[in-house]
């Protein structure tokens, strides 16, 4: 709850200071949060937040990416979106600690030599582990510089 209090108290903010980009970005955040707490009975973990915040950034960045060159408008406003959005994600790690949690995952399984065919059991027990801290897809970037 403490995260839909952080955005809550953002968009009064963003209101305030007539920020309308801040404030649709927030407000948007804001009606995400509140549908998957309705989802889940009237619980919302920060888990549950952060993944929320995430599924949110990474709808912006496909829109950002899909969205032809000639509207600039809606690119500006969708990576202005992702900028604040991204205040409130946790600090996200980077390739190095990404390289950390692969080994640990790779000693505490046994492999020495891992390999592509056991990926689906590496990632098994790999993405609890940096769920909300890094992107799926750059820890599958990563993981991929292991086999050989």
């Amino acid at each position: 709850m403490a995260l839909m209090d952080d955005v809550r108290a953002g968009m009064m903010a963003a209101m305030k200071n007539k920020d309308k980009v801040r404030k649709d970005a927030l407000s948007a955040l804001l009606s995400a949060l509140k549908s998957k707490m309705i989802d889940n009975k009237g619980v919302l973990s920060e888990d549950d937040a952060i993944a929320v915040v995430a599924r949110e950034i990474k709808q912006l960045k496909e829109t950002l990416e899909t969205a032809p060159e000639a509207y600039v408008e809606i690119k500006e406003e969708c990576a202005a979106k992702i900028a604040v959005l991204s205040e409130f994600m946790p600090k996200q790690m980077d390739v190095d600690e990404i390289k950390e949690v692969i080994k640990g995952v790779l000693d505490a399984l046994g492999i020495e030599n891992p390999e592509a065919k056991l990926k689906g059991i590496i990632m098994k027990n790999l993405m609890p582990l940096v769920k909300g801290k890094a992107d799926g897809k750059l820890v599958n970037e990563v993981l991929a510089t292991f086999f050989k």
